[in-house]
């Protein structure tokens, strides 16, 4: 089949979708959305065959109009909860770009729609795209590995003041929060899906150390999972532009993994001890395995995740399944955050998923009283 997808918000992520609806047969580009009709226009521009598609100024109106199969919502945070649940009550479906929204309540409404209505959300949490890492995970919660014992993360992805200067709402507690809402949150999802548990407890510290904005340039977290294992988070805009850095790792009895970028060259080690003692090295075996099975489309998806993230959506729509970062995930992995946050504010554990609501909100005014 083939659907028609609205991109709500002209930004500069606007263009991975962009890309990504042009290099799949599935989806048809039926119009924009954006308040700046030049930024519209500079992102229809970007990629070639889109200068006639309509732009609207006011996306109920286009979703009204359009009446599109999918809607992309790429604005800031902050307006996620509202375009969201006006796109699923008049029967669109979703790719929403992370975070879900910015409390915990609204998360778990979002997902509440998406059931009521059977509205599909694909979240964009990018990291779960990637190749190799689903079959990873299918073989860590299979017990190739044994029982996972912790992982961490780190998402060192340096940002400078023009970076926070370029749009009012960039670093606000309101509509973007800081470096672990913005910039880890999909990291934090990656690893928790991985170890195959969900959260039952945070603690953490946020910091400011360079950067002029109201939320964290740098924060760290511990989570305990429900299976009894450790997670370790580490997120910050802090670093140097130039070094961009992320990797995860996940320790288990009989084996770990780590896979990461550093300066967009991607690199990996996954072990496994075998029953007479001797450690393997699994490098090869898994980028085979996912060759076989996913091909070259799997390897074009490292240099645009959103492509596996649209034909993940286009096939769970024709396959009655839900997508591969679902609505759940969208909702879990704010819970997780905001409890994270909940923590930082209150200086002790919490309990997860949070038993009251939680808003980044919330914690206006955290380093002013520090």
């Amino acid at each position: 089949m083939s659907y028609k997808v609205l991109i709500i918000g002209c930004g500069r992520v606007a263009v991975k979708h962009l890309k990504a609806i042009s290099g799949l047969k599935s989806l048809e580009l039926a119009a924009v959305v954006d308040t700046n009709e030049g930024s519209a226009k500079k992102l229809l521009a970007s990629v070639k065959g889109f200068g006639s598609v309509k732009i609207y100024s006011d996306y109920k109106t286009a979703i009204e109009e359009v009446k599109p199969d999918i809607t992309a919502v790429t604005v800031p945070s902050g307006l996620h909860y509202q375009i969201a649940s006006f796109a699923m009550e008049h029967g669109s479906n979703l790719l929403l770009e992370k975070p879900m929204t910015m409390s915990s309540d609204q998360s778990k409404e979002i997902y509440d729609i998406s059931k009521r209505t059977g509205m599909k959300i694909a979240m964009g949490h990018i990291y779960r795209y990637l190749p190799i890492v689903g079959l990873v995970r299918d073989d860590i919660n299979n017990g190739k590995f044994g029982k996972v014992t912790h992982g961490s993360i780190y998402v060192r992805w340096g940002h400078g003041e023009d970076y926070y200067s370029s749009a009012a709402w960039r670093g606000t507690w309101k509509s973007d929060g800081g470096a672990m809402m913005n910039q880890t949150i999909h990291a934090i999802d990656l690893l928790v899906w991985l170890m195959g548990s969900e959260p039952a407890q945070a603690q953490a510290m946020l910091a400011q150390r360079l950067r002029n904005i109201e939320a964290e340039d740098l924060g760290m977290a511990i989570l305990r999972l429900e299976n009894g294992a450790l997670a370790s988070v580490e997120g910050t805009t802090s670093t140097l532009e130039s070094r961009h850095e992320a990797e995860f790792s996940v320790f288990c009895e009989n084996g770990s993994v780590t896979m990461g970028l550093s300066c967009g060259k991607p690199h990996i080690n996954i072990v496994e001890k075998r029953p007479d003692g001797k450690v393997k090295k699994l490098n090869g075996y898994y980028i085979r395995k996912q060759f076989k099975e996913g091909g070259i489309f799997s390897y074009k998806c490292a240099l645009n995740p959103h492509l596996g993230i649209y034909k993940d959506l286009s096939d769970s729509l024709d396959e009655g399944r839900q997508p591969l970062a679902d609505a759940y995930a969208g909702y879990s992995s704010v819970d997780t955050l905001m409890g994270i946050y909940r923590s930082a504010l209150l200086g002790e554990p919490v309990k997860l998923p949070l038993d009251e609501d939680f808003s980044s909100e919330k914690m206006t005014g955290f380093f002013e009283n520090r």
